[in-house]
């Protein structure tokens, strides 16, 4: 007989599927155990579906999550069985982690494994035999350290994640001490939690740290983050960055919090081509090249200084092309940073292989109980498309729909609704289309912020907004990283990026810096399109961490009679 306890939310599948009752006492306790190993596929009203997948483990298990941790947490919560199978899975894939160790050897690199068949796998495999060669030890390898790497890769697209423990090159000594009161007079310190990342991160300085990703929601300090791994290190340290305003942003925090002067601190960008101590470079200029055959001109920063620590900002966001040379730049130190780890093109593994595994990782709904990121309400609206719209929708094609419904033209009635209710509070009204953008800064008189924006320009904006000058900012999808606008409590979200849980996180992120009072998250969504059905794709992410949106429909008499 199947004992059942009803209380539990949990149902464990044995595909590794897991199916959670958002309506159970249990849930919260439950959501925040499951964020640490396994990944939220599906959430809708009732019942939330997360799968536990290889990399969720692997992460798991070089944060210090232990095999048993896990299976007692399946254990505790589920309201059946847990089929056996799935714990075999979950040793199995955690065991995975470690099994494959790579040291710093003479002339190179050791690679041990001690799993004879493995090795004899490895041996036999036409594109990692080729790079490794004999070792006096019978159960390693010898490799070469530029093929660092590439080993790696190849090894995670295997099943079977490296611990890394070679240890990394010392570069040029920095001295980067932390100010105790920054330019302003306020007094500064790492929160606790930032100091614990740091703590992990360098691992004491043994080879086990100095590589690896951190997890923070927008608002929580990585950049300071990034400033305290710099302290500990004191090496001279490329920075890369999403794009100039952001790498300004950088340079402004670092003479702010540290005692570094304006030559130690350089800008590498479209405008600017400084390298100096610590550089900050943009993802932009180093992708950039003439044809798609071409070579990449300043791919060279890589090597311009003996750099000791690479910093790699909205980690998520890495191009593809960067992965290649960071392949090459094993033997640096190499700190990822990011509100989520979750990436749109299925490039994770790169991530965990070459820049290295989460490290550290706090849930959002913890640091706003803490007063550390703002508490936030997330609406979602759903509007409901004119006559004609309707019909247009209807007939178009697949890709023209995705377009007809992010333009409903109902969308600028609400939003004005919205800006009005919100008439002394800091707004930012975000989206996808740039025509689109253009007709509601025009009948919102207010500025508009794009990719097309000269740097000045955008610099001005945001200023006279952090100052107050300005309430209200239209803004495209440059402005969905990396902007420092900390008074900033109001956002909506008119069109977006498909069914992007990245951008939905990261749009939250605008007006998550602490403040008095709510910060309030706007979604409008045009009803019974495909729109709606990306929504519930992009609050994904956001839902793991604990939000939960307030669903309205709005119809065309609604706004009339100018009702929310």
């Amino acid at each position: 007989m199947v004992t059942i306890r009803a209380e539990n939310p949990l149902i464990v599948q044995s595909d590794l599927t897991l199916l959670v009752e958002v309506y159970s006492p249990r849930y919260v306790p439950l959501r925040e155990k499951l964020a640490r190993f396994a990944e939220l596929v599906r959430s809708p009203e009732h019942i939330h579906t997360y799968r536990i997948t290889p990399l969720s483990l692997w992460n798991a298990a070089a944060s210090g999550l232990a095999t048993g941790d896990i299976c007692s947490t399946l254990t505790e919560f589920a309201k059946y069985p847990v089929p056996e199978h799935v714990y075999l899975e979950v040793r199995a894939q955690m065991d995975r982690y470690g099994m494959i160790r790579l040291y710093a050897d003479e002339g190179g690199l050791r690679l041990e494994i001690d799993e004879p068949l493995l090795r004899e796998q490895l041996r036999r495999h036409p594109k990692i035999a080729k790079l490794l060669h004999p070792h006096a030890q019978h159960n390693a390898f010898w490799v070469e350290t530029l093929h660092r790497g590439e080993v790696k890769q190849a090894l995670i697209k295997l099943g079977y994640p490296t611990r890394d423990e070679a240890g990394f090159t010392t570069g040029t000594p920095l001295s980067v001490r932390l100010r105790t009161t920054t330019l302003s007079g306020e007094p500064f310190a790492l929160r606790s939690y930032q100091e614990e990342s740091v703590d992990i991160f360098d691992a004491g300085g043994g080879p086990e740290g100095g590589h690896g990703v951190i997890v923070l929601p927008c608002g929580a300090g990585k950049t300071v983050v990034g400033i305290g791994v710099m302290a500990r290190a004191q090496v001279q340290t490329l920075i890369l960055a999403t794009n100039i305003s952001a790498c300004r942003q950088w340079v402004r925090e670092i003479l702010d919090k540290t005692q570094l002067c304006e030559e130690d601190v350089g800008e590498y960008s479209g405008e600017r081509k400084e390298i100096r101590p610590v550089t900050v470079a943009t993802y932009q200029i180093l992708t950039y090249r003439q044809d798609k055959l071409g070579d990449f001109p300043h791919f060279g920063v890589f090597h311009a200084q003996n750099w000791g620590l690479v910093i790699y900002d909205e980690v998520h966001l890495l191009p593809a092309p960067v992965f290649r040379m960071t392949s090459a730049l094993q033997a640096r130190r190499r700190l990822g940073l990011t509100a989520t780890l979750v990436r749109e093109d299925g490039l994770e593994d790169d991530v965990f292989c070459l820049i290295g595994p989460k490290r550290f990782d706090l849930p959002w709904r913890e640091l706003e109980e803490k007063g550390f990121i703002a508490e936030a309400q997330c609406h979602e609206y759903r509007v409901e498309m004119p006559r004609d719209a309707r019909l247009d929708y209807a007939t178009a094609s697949e890709r023209s729909r995705v377009r007809l419904a992010s333009e409903n033209p109902l969308k600028l009635t609400l939003s004005q609704a919205l800006c009005q209710k919100h008439l002394d509070d800091h707004v930012l009204v975000i989206g996808q289309y740039i025509e689109q953008l253009r007709e509601f800064a025009r009948v919102l008189d207010a500025p508009l912020i794009t990719g097309q924006t000269r740097t000045e320009r955008r610099e001005k904006l945001y200023e006279s907004f952090r100052s107050g000058e300005t309430r209200l900012l239209v803004v495209s999808k440059v402005a969905n990283f990396s902007i420092d606008l900390p008074d900033a409590n109001v956002l909506i979200q008119i069109s977006g990026s498909f069914g992007s849980r990245q951008e939905e996180a990261q749009r939250l992120g605008r007006i998550l810096r602490p403040k008095d009072g709510l910060a309030y998250f706007y979604s409008l969504v045009s009803r019974d399109t495909c729109e709606q059905d990306f929504s519930m794709k992009r609050q994904r992410f956001l839902t793991e961490q604990g939000y939960q949106y307030q669903i309205h429909e709005i119809s065309r008499e609604d706004l009339d009679k100018g009702l929310l």
